[in-house]
This record gives structure tokens, C-alpha cells and sequence, in this order.
């Protein structure tokens, strides 16, 4: 089973940045992050395939920006410009090639304070 493992979450001010980081146990066809805010579902923000093709949600508004780095097998996200609505938990996303199961990694808190 692939291992993901987060890092990167913490306490920032309404208008600063974050990077989260991500690393899986091996190569993965599709990483990237989801959160879940506060009483809503969890819903996607970003993901990265491993020949670089992207996909941003509407919810980024151009303020997020995700990297992938496959000889690590890892992924990061840059948030900048958060706002208090961007809290939430954000959880590493991982899907193999073909009809592979989904991983996720255990969850990291991002908290944005007015």
C-alpha cells in the first residue's frame, strides 16, 4: 500500500503564505491535495499527474500553485494570499496508472487567522 506523508500545515495570518509538501513511498500517476473546511465535504484543490499535467479547483483563485517533484515522489503546494475561509484540513492525494485504488495521506491542519 503506498504511504503518504504530509507536512507543512500550521497557524498563518489572513494574507500570508504556506507550502505543504507531501511525499509518497514510491511513484504515483496522480498526486495532489484536497482539504475539508469545516463542517463541508472534502473537495479537490489541486492535483499533478506525473508528466505535469495539472488541474486547479475554481476555490485556488490563482493564489495556489502545485509543484511536483518526481525524483522525490513528491508534490508541494504554495498558498499564497490565504484567506480566513482557506482553514481546513488538507489531505495528500494519491492515485496509481490504470484502475488503481485512491490513497490519502492522514491529513494536515491549515489554519487562517483574521
Amino acid at each position: 500500500q503506498v504511504q503518504l506523508v504530509e507536512s507543512g500545515g500550521g497557524l498563518v495570518q489572513a494574507g500570508g503564505s504556506l507550502r505543504l509538501s507531501c511525499q509518497a513511498s514510491g511513484m504515483i500517476f496522480k498526486m495532489g491535495w484536497y482539504r475539508q473546511r469545516p463542517g463541508k465535504q472534502r473537495e479537490m484543490v489541486a492535483t499533478c499527474t506525473s508528466g505535469g499535467t495539472t488541474d486547479y479547483a475554481d476555490l485556488t483563485k490563482g493564489r495556489f500553485t502545485i509543484s511536483r517533484h518526481n525524483a522525490k515522489h513528491t508534490v508541494d503546494l504554495e498558498m499564497a494570499s490565504l484567506e480566513v475561509e482557506d482553514t481546513a484540513v488538507y489531505y495528500c492525494y494519491a492515485r496509481g496508472w490504470g484502475n488503481a485504488p485512491v490513497h490519502w495521506g492522514q491529513g494536515t491542519q491549515v489554519t487562517v487567522l483574521s
